[in-house]
C-alpha cells in the first residue's frame, strides 16, 4: 500500500480523530464532504462569523479540516499582509460589512435562542418520524428492487439530516463558544467553567435513566436474567420498557460516525449488561456548589453577564447533545441496516460471499451492485484497503501553515465572532495545540480509579471484553455511548478536549475520564492496571496485565 500524506487541498489542515474514525467508508466519506461544508457554510453566514465554512478532506481514510477564509480561500497564505491593509479589507469589502453586520444583529438577538425552542417544540419530533418511518420498513419483506430504492432513501435521508446536523452545531455550540471567549478574562480556568454545565444534558442522562427504572424492575422480581430475551420475558411491563427503549434508540449507531459500526439492536449483550449496571446520576447540589463558587471568583461588576452567558450556555448543552443521536447517529445507523440487507440480497445472487462487503460501496454504484458491479474482488479488496488504513498514523497537519489575522484587524463584531469560532475548535480537541502527550489529557472529573484497562483499536472490540468496572480505552467517542456507558468505571480517550463528546458524556453520566491522552491505545497494554487520576489528569499503568 502506497501511502502519501498530501494534503486534500489549499492551506493547512489539522487532523481530526475525534469525529470521524480513521479507515472511513466510501459512503460515509461522500456523505460528509457533502454535508459539512454546506451546514457550516450557512450557519457561518447566518451568524456573521468571518469565515466561509469548515473545509473537510480525507487522506488515506484519515479526516481533515480546515477554517476555510472568506477572502482568497483557494490561494492559501504563508505570510500575513500588512496590518492596515487587512483592517481596510475588512471594514470596506461588501461581504465582510455584511457579516459584521449580521454578527451585531446576532450578539444582539441572540438566535440560538429560538432555535434551541424550535428543536423542543417540532423540529426533533419532525426528524423522528422521518427517522421511524424508514425503521418501519419491513425490509426482509421488500423486493431486490425495492431494497436498493430504500438504501437510495436512506442514503438521501442521512445526507440531509447531517446537513442539518452541522447546520445546528453553530446554534448549539455559539452559545457554549461565547460562554468560554467572554469568561476568560475573568480568571475561571475553562476546565472549571465546562464543569458547570455538568446536569445540562438530559438527552445524554436519559437512556440511563430509563435503563435503571427497567433495572429496577428486574431487581423486584429476584431473578437474574442471562439474556436480553429472557429478561424481556420477565413481565409484560420490562417488555414494553426494553421495546419502547429499543424503538428509539436500537438502530442508533453508538460505537462510531460510520456503517462499519454497530447499531445498539445488534447487540442485546450490551442492551442486557447495560440495564443490569444501569445508575442514576444526579449530581445537582454539587453542581450548584461549584456554579456559587465560580461566581464568587468572578468580579462582581460581570457576575450578572456570567449568569446570562452560563444560563445560555447550559440550555445549548442539552440540543448539542441530542442533535448527535438524532440527526446523525440514527439515520446513519438506519442507513447500515440498508446496505446489510442489500449486502444479504447481493449473497442471494451470488455477486459476494459475505453481506458486509456492501458497507463498501459507493453511493454511485447502489443501483448496479446486484448486476455483479462493483465486483466481489474489488470490494474486498476495498475492504482490506480500510482496514490498513486504520493501522496507519496520520500526521497531525497537512500543509503549510496559514498565519491567522490577529483579532484587533477585524471590526469588533466579527472579532467576536472569530474568538468563539476559535475557542470551539480548541475545545472541542480539533486543533493540535490543545493535545496532550503521553498519557496526560484533560481531567473529567475528581476521583481516581484503579482498575483493568480494556484498550481497542474499535469500540466495538472494546465492547466484547468490557466488563462492569473496567476502564474503557478508546480513540474516541461519540454521544450515543451514553446508551452503553453505564458499565465502565473510567474512560480514557486518545482524541478530543473538553468539549468533546467523550468529555460531554463522562460529565454527565459521573464517569471519572482523562480524555486527549495521546499515547492511551499504544502505552496503555490491554488488561493493564491503571490509575486513572481525572483530577490531575493523568494515567498511570501499575501493572501489565
Amino acid at each position: 500500500m502506497d501511502v502519501r500524506w498530501e494534503p486534500p487541498g489549499p492551506g493547512h489542515w489539522a487532523v481530526d480523530r475525534s469525529h470521524m474514525p480513521s479507515g472511513a467508508t466510501p459512503m460515509v466519506q461522500s456523505i460528509v464532504t457533502r454535508a459539512m461544508p454546506a451546514g457550516m457554510r450557512r450557519v457561518f453566514a447566518e451568524l456573521g462569523a468571518p469565515l466561509d465554512t469548515l473545509d473537510v478532506g480525507f487522506v488515506n481514510g484519515q479526516f481533515y479540516s480546515r477554517l476555510r477564509p472568506l477572502i482568497a480561500p483557494d490561494r492559501a497564505a504563508t505570510r500575513l499582509p500588512p496590518t492596515i491593509l487587512l483592517k481596510v479589507v475588512s471594514r470596506l469589502h461588501p461581504e465582510f460589512r455584511r457579516r459584521n453586520r449580521v454578527a451585531g444583529d446576532v450578539m444582539r438577538d441572540e438566535p440560538w435562542t429560538q432555535v434551541i425552542h424550535d428543536w423542543h417544540h417540532g423540529m426533533k419530533a419532525g426528524i423522528e418520524a422521518a427517522n421511524l418511518e424508514l425503521q418501519s420498513v419491513d425490509l426482509a419483506a421488500l423486493t431486490d428492487d425495492e431494497v436498493v430504492a430504500h438504501v437510495d432513501r436512506c442514503l438521501e435521508h442521512c445526507t440531509v439530516e447531517w446537513e442539518r446536523h452541522f447546520w445546528l452545531h453553530g446554534y448549539d455550540m455559539g452559545p457554549i463558544g461565547r460562554y468560554l471567549f467572554e469568561s476568560r478574562h475573568w480568571g475561571v480556568e475553562p476546565a472549571r467553567l465546562l464543569s458547570l454545565l455538568e446536569g445540562a444534558s438530559p438527552s445524554t442522562s436519559a437512556p440511563a435513566a430509563e435503563l435503571a427504572q427497567i433495572r429496577h424492575l428486574v431487581d423486584a422480581t429476584g431473578t437474574t436474567p442471562r439474556s436480553l430475551d429472557e429478561l424481556r420475558g420477565l413481565s409484560p411491563d420490562i417488555d414494553r420498557r426494553v421495546g419502547d427503549f429499543l424503538r428509539q434508540r436500537g438502530a442508533v449507531l453508538f460505537s462510531r460516525y460510520d456503517v462499519d459500526g454497530v447499531t445498539l439492536g445488534e447487540r442485546p449483550d450490551l442492551v442486557l449488561v447495560s440495564i443490569m449496571n444501569a445508575e442514576v446520576h444526579d449530581a445537582t447540589d454539587a453542581v450548584a456548589a461549584r456554579i456559587a463558587l465560580a461566581r464568587a471568583d468572578v468580579p462582581t461588576e460581570d457576575r450578572e453577564r456570567f449568569d446570562e452567558l452560563l444560563r445560555q450556555a447550559r440550555a445549548a448543552m442539552d440540543l448539542r447533545d441530542d442533535n448527535g443521536p438524532t440527526t446523525a447517529e440514527w439515520p446513519l445507523g438506519l442507513l447500515r441496516l440498508a446496505l446489510l440487507e442489500l449486502g444479504r440480497r447481493m449473497v442471494a445472487r451470488g455477486c459476494v460471499d459475505d453481506p458486509t462487503l456492501a458497507l463498501e460501496l459507493q453511493c454511485d454504484e447502489i443501483r448496479a451492485v446486484l448486476d455483479g458491479m462493483p465486483t466481489a474482488a474489488s470490494l474486498r479488496e476495498r475492504a482490506a484497503t480500510r482496514q490498513a488504513m486504520k493501522r496507519l498514523v496520520a500526521p497531525e497537519t497537512l500543509g503549510a501553515p496559514e498565519p491567522a489575522p490577529p483579532p484587533d484587524v477585524l471590526p469588533a463584531n466579527l472579532a467576536r465572532l472569530a474568538g468563539m469560532v476559535q475557542t470551539v475548535v480548541q475545545h472541542m480537541g480539533m486543533a493540535a495545540d490543545i493535545r496532550a502527550d503521553g498519557l496526560t489529557g484533560v481531567g473529567i472529573g475528581d476521583a481516581t480509579v484503579t482498575a483493568r484497562a480494556r484498550v481497542a483499536t474499535s469500540p466495538e472490540a472494546a465492547f466484547d471484553v468490557l466488563e462492569a468496572g473496567d476502564i474503557l480505552v478508546v480513540a474516541g467517542t461519540t454521544p450515543a455511548y451514553n446508551l452503553v456507558l453505564s458499565i465502565a468505571g473510567g474512560i480514557i480517550t486518545a482524541d478530543g478536549g473538553p468539549m468533546s463528546h467523550a468529555a460531554v458524556i463522562a460529565r454527565e453520566l459521573g464517569i471519572p475520564a482523562v480524555i486527549g491522552a495521546r499515547g492511551a491505545i499504544t502505552d496503555i497494554p490491554d488488561g493493564a492496571t491503571v490509575v486513572l487520576d481525572a483530577a490531575a489528569g493523568t494515567v498511570t499503568v501499575v501493572a501489565d496485565r
